[in-house]
């Protein structure tokens, strides 16, 4: 995910100011009580993010919902708490949460694409029309109220692209979307048109080499060197995702997911297992599940594609199980393990 933060507080912070204001001069001593509990929000919210950034998003909520019986008028409590769900993958409550966030904040354009993102798990989870065209409105909604949020840009260019008519999917607005976020920022641009030249026309060629634009413009974040490696990796191509990772690593040489772009890097190549097998298990051990990072389910599937790859059909069809267990849709992964069962038997 491309999803930004907010501020810790702001929200509380106007909260607290309206009170001041309403109040006409109120004084000193009647105003302690609302400042006390607008700075126990606050740092509700913090303990909240601190949880969340390493994972802890039960802890989270915990902080979250304390905070929210304080002052159930702050949106940015059921934002996080909103974000939190969606990372439990409990997309019911996330837009539960979310909903709230926006409908007291009307104007905030990150409510609003993380709404649409939850909306996006229902509608997959249920294959529901109804639900995906919902996805598409919070994210135009998102796009109108703030045109420079590249996220919500991208991913209302993803929607557009995957997505059937029916409910919404128009190549038109993807590409709409894609020269917009070009012309506000060329290196999100050129990952933006290497989306709609793979998904909207299939013209992988082209996709490539805006890729590689991308990274000869030595992006000064890693996310760009990650979305490039994701590419190469589909086309089978190491030295590619090689050269991804070596650009990422120079950003941030201490990135968790360096670990597993180049364990994949490895299996791709068929070289160096063992650091392959070492740099998977590192990650899987090392790192929370995060909606914006590799899944351990991929993790998973790529440590049973390394055992594999060294005959070790037991081993592998251990991992095969343990990503589908983790995502249970994952379509490759269960044919994968299926041609290694009919091999080796039950």
């Amino acid at each position: 995910m491309r999803g930004r933060r907010r501020g810790i507080g702001r929200t509380a912070l106007a909260i607290l100011c309206a009170a001041v204001l309403l109040r006409g001069g109120a004084s000193h001593a009647s105003a302690g009580p609302q400042a006390t509990a607008g700075a126990e929000v606050s740092g509700a919210i913090e303990t909240a993010q601190r949880h969340f950034r390493v994972g802890g998003y039960t802890e989270a909520i915990k902080s979250l919902q304390s905070a929210a019986a304080q002052n159930p008028s702050n949106g940015e409590v059921y934002y996080w708490l909103g974000r939190s769900y969606y990372e439990l993958r409990d997309y019911d409550s996330a837009v539960s949460q979310l909903t709230r966030a926006a409908g007291l904040d009307a104007r905030n354009s990150d409510y609003h694409l993380w709404l649409g993102r939850a909306y996006g798990g229902q509608a997959d989870r249920e294959h529901s029309f109804f639900l995906a065209r919902k996805v598409k409105k919070e994210f135009q909604q998102a796009v109108s109220l703030d045109p420079g949020n590249i996220a919500a840009r991208r991913d209302l260019e993803e929607f557009c692209l995957e997505a059937p008519w029916i409910v919404g999917g128009n190549k038109d607005e993807a590409l709409q979307q894609v020269n917009a976020v070009a012309a506000m920022d060329p290196i999100e641009g050129g990952l933006a048109r290497a989306v709609y030249y793979r998904q909207g026309t299939k013209r992988l060629d082209q996709a490539e080499n805006e890729y590689r634009q991308v990274l000869a413009a030595k992006p000064g974040r890693v996310e760009p060197y990650f979305e490039a490696a994701d590419f190469f990796r589909s086309r089978g191509n190491a030295a590619e995702i090689e050269a991804a990772i070596q650009g990422a690593a120079q950003v941030n040489p201490n990135d968790a997911r360096l670990a597993f772009h180049r364990g994949v890097a490895g299996v791709v190549a068929n070289t160096n297992l063992a650091s392959a097998e070492r740099d998977l298990k590192s990650y899987l051990a090392g790192t929370p599940e995060r909606s914006d990072w590799p899944s351990h389910a991929a993790g998973r599937e790529w440590l049973g594609r390394l055992y594999e790859a060294q005959g070790k059909r037991a081993e592998a069809a251990e991992q095969y199980r343990a990503a589908l267990q983790l995502e249970p849709q994952r379509r490759e992964t269960q044919a994968r393990l299926d041609r290694l069962v009919g091999k080796t038997g039950p």
